[in-house]
């Protein structure tokens, strides 16, 4: 078909469009029907160990360990990318090629075993590096897409529809789980449940690929760089963030928020990235259908509230001031993680789930928009905002890597997601830091 202008109205809709196909992986995958299919899968065998590659090793830190490489490959490799990407004029390619390799994943873990954990923690690896680096392509596309005036709102355009297809897809899950009679498969209760549960693996692959199709008939192949591919063009992206690197030597404002933000976002992510690992392992449910339900239940339940936390938190910035309204947020982060350390029954998961919603939609959208305020005048919002990035995966690593080596050490989550409160604490310390009259537009 002939190339639609920048700006058409059907080519800002296919962009938005890849996240209604991509989102799939992060609600389905990482956040619910995966961590309880973990879960259920080594409760059936009786241990909650894996013997991998010959080191024994607790099931919850095994899939943290894995986890925290994968989020470290992609903070290596997302320069490098974004460097081709400015530079080799198919980027549709690259997208489409990371987002073959995460939905083949999703689809390969149908075939999660025991008895085949190196091959199964691989398309569990795997899919975690086709997601993320997609997302490298697909932001990279918004500038070329759209004009400045239309980024934004065709930026909160994708974000809607990745929320209501992934509800959606989500949904259609939590029956099959449910009632997996009624869809036709077969076996005992449990059986039919976990093999649900596997089925789920291939709608997220299927439906990633196929609706991507429709961002990839109307996206163009990219900006083509009429000069000669090098490898200083392959390592732009590492130069640009040693350049933001020297600049905020330059910057204290800057420089002192990026360290607090650093120290909160870690212990922010890796409580989503956990969550449902530990209320599936941690919590007395009565039933294992009162678990299954109960947990993805508990992930629309954060999605939803996320969304107002965001709301609230915008107005109260407006009123308070972003940095005041951070403090905030990391001392009830705090105050969250202690609480979650005697957390045993399904209700009070409930209540702890709904406060984490409303907090983490504010605090990720607040520490974002701060960020922005704190930047010095420039047009290079690109390289800050790809070193913003990398530090958030970076962060992800140590996270991971501490909490699956407490919850290892000690064989208790709890006391990991304890440790967890203290880095919002050092983040709350960092944060009284902060020059308050270095924030613009306040």
């Amino acid at each position: 078909m002939a190339t639609l202008p920048k700006g058409h109205p059907k080519l800002l809709n296919a962009w938005a469009f890849y996240d209604w196909a991509n989102s799939v992986y992060s609600l389905v995958i990482a956040s619910a029907v995966f961590p309880i299919f973990y879960e259920m899968i080594f409760k059936q065998s009786g241990k909650n160990y894996v013997n991998f590659l010959g080191w024994q090793c607790k099931d919850t830190a095994m899939i943290s360990f894995v986890t925290a490489f994968a989020f470290l490959v992609v903070a290596l490799f997302s320069p490098f990318l974004s460097g081709i990407a400015d530079y080799i004029g198919n980027k549709k390619a690259f997208l489409r090629f990371f987002c073959y390799l995460g939905a083949l994943s999703c689809i390969g873990l149908f075939w999660f075993d025991l008895d085949k954990l190196f091959l199964s923690y691989t398309f569990y690896f795997f899919g975690l590096i086709g997601f993320w680096s997609s997302l490298v392509f697909y932001n990279s596309y918004l500038p070329d897409i759209a004009y400045p005036e239309q980024q934004d709102k065709v930026s909160a355009r994708g974000f809607s529809m990745g929320y209501i297809g992934s509800t959606l897809l989500l949904i259609f899950n939590l029956a099959m789980v449910m009632f997996p009679h009624t869809f036709g498969i077969g076996g005992s209760d449990e059986e039919a449940s976990m093999m649900a549960m596997r089925i789920s693996f291939l709608t997220v692959g299927v439906w990633w690929i196929g609706f991507s199709h429709i961002t990839y008939y109307y996206l163009p192949k990219g900006t083509r760089n009429n000069v000669k591919l090098s490898k200083d063009f392959i390592f732009k992206g590492f130069r640009e963030l040693k350049l933001v690197w020297h600049q905020l030597q330059e910057n204290l404002a800057l420089k002192r928020y990026l360290y607090s933000y650093f120290v909160f976002i870690m212990a922010v992510q890796t409580v989503m990235l956990v969550a449902t690992y530990f209320g599936a392992t941690e919590i007395a449910w009565e039933s294992p259908g009162q678990k299954t339900m109960g947990l993805i239940i508990s992930i629309l339940v954060i999605q939803l509230v996320a969304v107002l936390g965001a709301f609230l938190t915008s107005r109260a910035s407006a009123v308070y001031g972003n940095l005041n309204v951070l403090i905030f947020l990391n001392a009830f982060w705090a105050v969250l993680c202690a609480f979650a350390y005697f957390v045993e029954t399904p209700v009070e998961f409930y209540t702890t789930a709904g406060f984490v919603g409303l907090v983490m939609g504010g605090i990720q959208s607040l520490a974002r928009s701060t960020y922005s305020k704190l930047l010095p005048e420039t047009k290079d919002t690109t390289s800050f905002f790809s070193f913003y990035d990398v530090t958030e995966k970076v962060g992800i690593v140590i996270g991971m890597s501490i909490y699956g080596i407490i919850d290892q050490i000690t064989g208790s989550m709890r006391n990991a997601i304890v440790f967890l409160g203290a880095f919002f604490i050092i983040g709350l310390i960092l944060l009284f830091r902060v020059p308050k009259n270095a924030l613009r537009n306040k």
